[in-house]
């Protein structure tokens, strides 16, 4: 298992994006949790199998349909347990 950290720029507060990325989490099995931060960015912390990881970092990068993702910031972050994929305010 695999954790990172993923800082999401662009229009991706309002969107749907943290409920996007809750969907596709669970459909590939990664934990975690996604949140917005004051900035207008979205966090992202995930654990996965580094296959599964791939390829939600490859949904992170398109977003939802009314999203605009200009930059997306990944980062090795220490491995956490979680039960579940999780959107958190």
């Amino acid at each position: 298992m695999d954790a990172v950290e993923i800082y999401v720029s662009g229009v991706v507060q309002g969107v749907g994006f943290r409920y996007y990325t809750s969907k596709i989490a669970k459909e590939l099995g990664i934990k975690g949790f996604v949140k917005n931060l004051p900035d207008g960015r979205v966090y992202i912390y995930a654990v996965g199998e580094k296959n599964a990881l791939e390829k939600f970092i490859s949904y992170v990068r398109q977003g939802p349909p009314l999203a605009v993702v200009r930059d997306v910031e990944i980062r090795s972050a220490e491995l956490k347990e979680f039960e579940r994929f999780e959107v958190r305010r």
